[in-house]
């Protein structure tokens, strides 16, 4: 598609001199080359279709080189990109090297914060706002939220705050009634009704807008009667009191259509100087412009890849997520007293068909991992099993809950940890890298990394049914990289009912004593690359996979390393205070441990594989690593 507007010589003024019809024009082109460019390379598009209007209506109003604009999460800034200057980048968008899918203050001097977790930008425009004050410059600060990320406790601690500190700053409240599922929860009931009454509500602030205006000196007290006159009479016909943003300290603006440009812009500049912090509400549709994204946005949150034209997404099949589901449907059939938890991801955990078949034992709390794991402590403490769903980078906000709440009491709660490890193109904040130093780290903790499936599958069963206090199960985004689950092999510890087995280190090989690999979880597949690749070279050694990691197996890793001086882990995750660090601690010293992990968790997007590499963690490196170490012995 030729484009009319969209290109390099787009400047900021230039935005701002469009007409309506040219505005119009680039929604279309940025829809065009967000769509174009997404099917290729994989992203975020419901999300980024849905804030077109907005990003132009905000460039339209606001000066993006001195003026603050902070993106919640981040994953709808692509408009924003394409009209600061990264158009010509753009095709490298979630590339090794290339365009960050989310802002990155690295890559451009008009991304305002690093995000990639949500319900951020409020907290953050609330410092901004605070230090422009202390300088004296007049420029604005405007934080982007999502209804979803609204949810999370974080952004009602800024709302509070800056309600009583009456910092001048702009709020837009952008309301698709989704995070990546379905919103669930009281403020999402709160803003259906608000927008039940969205005529009501326009026809007020109008009123408000021009006594403001027009009439500076009488206007104040005259708006003050009016209000005090309006809210009884609001109560009296509808029931309802004031919004909670108005009733929390913020001057509350809306409803308006997310998707009109012009009338987006008409609002924003006529509160975009108010004293104080405003909050502007306005609808969108995720996926607008896209019809397969707008009747199934949830599946077109982050893609790898699509079909323009037939709407077909690429990848797909059996993955450790699908694993988890499903033998999360197994046990619960079998058990009553297990339920399961997660926060706004039931379809990124792979559990939407195990919430269709057990609804009543199945809690989406929303993006609020912290009380997801206290929540748990209660069902706990009542006798149920909870199994708690979020993602490794994604537990982290819920660390003094796990410590607090469940390690200290040592309650029966099950983490299972999605996406540990390194994850490919969404880039260095979305890295499970820490969930093993984590946990690890906690005092009453079992933490299981499994392998492949099977390993994943008898790791819930024990989990679930074995451990009696609290226990993390680890495992990466994406499919098995091996499948070494063989109950007649000679090296396969002996299966038992109660999946006790997982607690022996599996011997994946056993060649000679020149060194000793022992991986942790998925770096099986790279440690048994290792070994092959050494083999090759008359270099060898033994390779032993743990799964349980904590408590660590110490005598059968003694019996098993026996005889070998040169001892080296293997972990997808931050090496130090690592896995590795309590192998060495647990060892004889007749050997000398080599850790090997992560030492930077600042790896960029790339694929997971070339993530490796970067890392030195990938089959090559770590054979490179060894020869070079014995070469020198």
């Amino acid at each position: 598609m030729e484009y009319k507007y969209l290109g390099n010589d787009l400047t900021e003024e230039k935005i701002k001199s469009l007409t309506p019809e040219a505005r119009h024009v680039l929604c279309d082109e940025l829809r065009d080359k967000i769509i174009t460019t997404v099917s290729e390379n994989g992203g975020h598009l419901a999300s980024n279709l849905g804030v077109v209007e907005l990003t132009v209506a905000l460039l339209s109003v606001f000066d993006y080189k001195k003026d603050k604009i902070i993106w919640d999460v981040g994953h709808q800034s692509y408009s924003y990109k394409l009209l600061t200057g990264r158009f010509d980048r753009f095709d490298t968008l979630r590339q090794e090297g290339g365009v960050s899918g989310f802002p990155r203050i690295s890559e451009s001097p008009y991304d305002t914060l690093d995000t990639g977790h949500s319900s951020t930008s409020v907290s953050a425009a609330a410092g901004l706002a605070r230090a422009r004050d202390l300088l004296g410059d007049d420029s604005h600060v405007v934080a982007i939220i999502g209804d979803g990320s609204l949810n999370s406790g974080l952004a009602y601690e800024a709302i509070n705050d800056i309600g009583q500190n009456k910092s001048k700053m702009l709020i837009i409240l952008n309301d698709n009634e989704m995070s990546i599922d379905k919103n669930v929860g009281g403020l999402s009931k709160h803003l259906a009704n608000i927008r039940v009454k969205s005529g009501y509500l326009s026809a007020k602030h109008t009123t408000e807008l021009f006594l403001r205006r027009k009439l500076p000196v009488l206007g104040k007290p005259l708006m003050k009667t009016m209000i005090a006159v309006k809210d009884f009479f609001r109560f009296i016909v509808y029931r309802k009191k004031p919004t909670i943003f108005e009733d929390l300290g913020l001057l509350y603006y809306g409803i308006v259509d997310g998707h009109d440009t012009e009338a987006l812009i008409k609002n924003i500049s006529a509160v975009k100087d108010l004293q104080g912090p405003v909050l502007l509400h306005i609808v969108t549709k995720k996926g607008k412009g896209y019809k397969p994204a707008e009747d199934t946005p949830s599946d077109y949150h982050g893609v790898s890849g699509f079909d323009i034209a037939t709407g077909k997404i690429s990848g797909g099949g059996r993955s450790f997520t699908s694993v988890f589901g499903n033998k999360m449907i197994e046990l619960a059939s079998r058990d009553k007293k297990i339920a399961v938890i997660c926060a706004a991801m039931s379809s990124g955990t792979g559990l939407v068909d195990y919430s269709f078949k057990f609804p009543e034992r199945f809690f989406d709390c929303g993006i609020a991992e912290e009380h997801c794991v206290t929540m748990a402590a209660g069902l706990a403490l009542s006798g149920y099993k909870p199994v708690v769903a979020i993602y490794s980078t994604f537990i982290q906000r819920a660390y003094d809950e796990i410590l607090h709440d469940i390690c200290y009491m040592n309650l029966h709660v099950v983490f299972a940890l999605d996406r540990a490890g390194l994850v490919g193109n969404d880039g260095h904040t979305h890295h499970g890298l820490y969930d093993l130093n984590m946990f690890c780290s906690m005092p009453n903790m079992t933490v299981i990394a499994p392998r492949d499936y099977k390993s994943l599958q008898r790791a819930l069963e024990y989990a679930v049914i074995n451990v009696e206090g609290p226990c993390a199960v680890r495992y990466p985004r994406g499919a098995e990289s091996v499948n070494t689950y063989d109950p007649g092999s000679d090296n396969a510890a002996t299966v038992k009912e109660d999946c006790s087995d997982i607690k022996d280190p599996y011997i994946a090989e056993d060649k000679g004593t020149d060194y000793c690999i022992i991986s942790v979880g998925n770096s099986f597949a790279d440690g048994q690359s290792a070994v092959d690749i050494l083999s090759e070279q008359g270099i060898f050694g033994k390779h032993i996979n743990l799964t349980i990691v904590k408590p660590l197996n110490d005598k059968s890793i003694e019996a098993l390393t026996s005889g070998v001086h040169f001892v080296f882990t293997l972990e997808e995750g931050i090496t130090a205070g690592g896995v590795g660090t309590y192998i060495a601690q647990c060892i004889s010293a007749d050997h000398e441990v080599i850790n090997i992990g992560i030492d930077d968790p600042m790896i960029r997007a790339a694929s997971q594989s070339r993530q490796k590499e970067i890392a030195g963690i990938d089959g090559k490196s770590v054979a490179d690593k060894i020869k070079r170490l014995l070469s020198r012995s």
